[in-house]
């Protein structure tokens, strides 16, 4: 069947299909006209590259099991793939920690804020110190690819793993959540300031996100009542960048 067909049985984007072809994972046969045509064989072929992609698992590794999946036991399958699931929980159970100790600090920070007078006069001293013991509590949290999926991998495939149903879920949520964000100047990417109580849910999405798009490099700032979020991407990517987040969002006044 051609590739738009294929894509809409297996619910993966065409730009998808096209990238795994480049990248030597689900080779593409061709019509007399050039046009792509794909095999039954290959449904099983884009469901395993799926699944692995759900564990987090970078391109280098797919292509290896693709190979043992192909010419291969189940049992070989097993005995390489088991290693890696559990070195990728280990990445999980560590990422866990750090999101349940910024969680922690969000909520430290906002029962400082609440105990801010609150006043319609201009701050005093006591109100500025308030303000900067709320500071002192800034968090800069880096959720990248290197801290998710451990050092030494090699550059994380500009693709996404989410079929067309759940992409466009995930893109409605990111919508939601940064509605009304204040975009700011920013040379490599997307800068965002949203109010401070968002910054947990944006830690939660940012790093599902990095699940299917690993690509992403996301890091937020957390001081007084605001948080920014910047998203960076490889220049590949641009264009993903701003559908996803590009919208949503109004520019500072300032600028």
């Amino acid at each position: 069947m051609l590739i738009s067909q294929f894509a809409e049985h297996t619910g993966v984007p065409a730009t998808t299909l096209r990238y795994y072809e480049s990248a030597g994972l689900v080779p593409a046969g061709r019509t007399d006209s050039g046009y792509r045509v794909y095999e039954d064989r290959d449904f099983d072929r884009v469901r395993f590259i799926q699944a692995a992609k759900h564990l987090g698992l970078a391109l280098g590794e797919i292509r290896e099991l693709l190979a043992v999946w192909e010419h291969g036991s189940c049992a070989e399958v097993r005995a390489r793939l088991r290693p890696k699931t559990a070195a990728r929980l280990d990445d999980t159970d560590a990422r866990t920690a750090e999101l349940t100790a910024f969680a922690d600090t969000l909520r430290r920070a906002l029962t400082r804020l609440d105990d801010m007078p609150d006043r319609a006069e201009p701050c005093d001293a006591a109100c500025f110190v308030h303000a900067s013991e709320t500071r002192i509590q800034a968090l800069h949290l880096p959720l990248t690819p290197s801290r998710v999926g451990g050092t030494g991998q090699s550059a994380p495939p500009i693709a996404c793993s989410l079929g067309g149903a759940d992409h466009r879920t995930r893109a409605h949520r990111w919508r939601r959540l940064l509605a009304g964000a204040v975009r700011e100047p920013s040379a490599a990417g997307v800068r965002l300031r949203l109010p401070v109580d968002r910054a947990g849910a944006i830690a939660q999405l940012a790093a599902a996100e990095q699940q299917c798009c690993p690509f992403y490099d996301f890091t937020l700032h957390l001081g007084g009542s605001q948080v920014v979020l910047e998203i960076e991407a490889p220049p590949e990517a641009a264009g993903m960048v701003r559908e996803l987040f590009g919208e949503g969002a109004r520019a500072h006044p300032d600028h």
